[in-house]
């Protein structure tokens, strides 16, 4: 399975990390709108574990299946980067929800309910939560998700030109914007506080999660969505 070199073979392994590669994939595009492909984030996960095994030595503390793992999903961001994923609606809707829930929440003072967020965008109940479940995805990537092997560069340090005013890792270290995520989520509706809480802290997927609330998956992705909505606009200033 190795070369002379302490690399790995990739025709005799590559069908052994096919179902992590499928696994990633589906994973990834529950975060994503509709018109994003699964079998497209899977080919580009296969190249990317193809890659993993070209470049995979033993010896150098990771193992394989670890950094193999990481070149995967990075491939696939890699292909959502390089693709105009998100359409035009989506981040129009992702815009007029934040911009409604700032507005509201200025004129009331707490947090605006879903029905009044939908009378201030003029739709009916229902086409708000169509359109939160469309701009579900307009948020993408987990930074832990990328975070580097020992001896390696972390990911985005690879992709992005690096900035303080505009790096990410910069603005997550700054403890002033560390405090004021708390507090805005410590504000959010406390239903809302348990979906992002199931979702990014304990990694529980939304059929998960509607078990846990007793709704449908589908009401799920609405909260999380609205809850994106709501930080969002408490965030603006960073």
């Amino acid at each position: 399975m190795y070369t002379a070199k302490g690399t790995l073979q990739p025709q005799a392994g590559i069908e052994n990390y096919l179902p992590m590669v499928r696994r990633t994939a589906h994973r990834m595009i529950g975060r994503l709108p509709a018109n994003v492909e699964v079998d497209d984030l899977i080919q580009a996960g296969v190249m990317g574990l193809m890659e993993a095994m070209e470049r995979y030595e033993q010896g150098h503390g990771a193992q394989f299946e670890t950094f193999a793992l990481q070149r995967v999903r990075g491939a696939m961001l890699d292909e959502l980067r390089g693709t105009d994923w998100v359409p035009r609606s989506v981040r129009k809707h992702q815009r007029e929800i934040a911009e409604a829930v700032h507005k509201l929440e200025h004129k009331l003072h707490r947090a605006p309910s879903d029905s009044e967020i939908a009378a201030h965008l003029g739709v009916t109940l229902p086409e708000y939560h169509d359109m939160l479940v469309d701009v579900r995805g307009a948020q993408l990537i987990y930074t832990d998700d990328y975070e580097a092997d020992e001896n390696d560069t972390h990911y985005l340090d690879r992709h992005v030109t690096p900035d303080e005013r505009t790096d990410p890792s910069a603005q997550l270290s700054d403890r002033r914007f560390r405090e004021a995520l708390v507090a805005a989520i410590e504000n959010l509706p406390e239903r809302e506080q348990y979906v992002m809480s199931m979702y990014y802290e304990h990694d529980m997927n939304l059929k998960e999660i509607a078990a846990v609330l007793g709704v449908t998956e589908s009401r799920v992705c609405q909260l999380h969505s609205q809850s994106v909505a709501r930080l969002r606009s408490r965030l603006k200033a960073w």
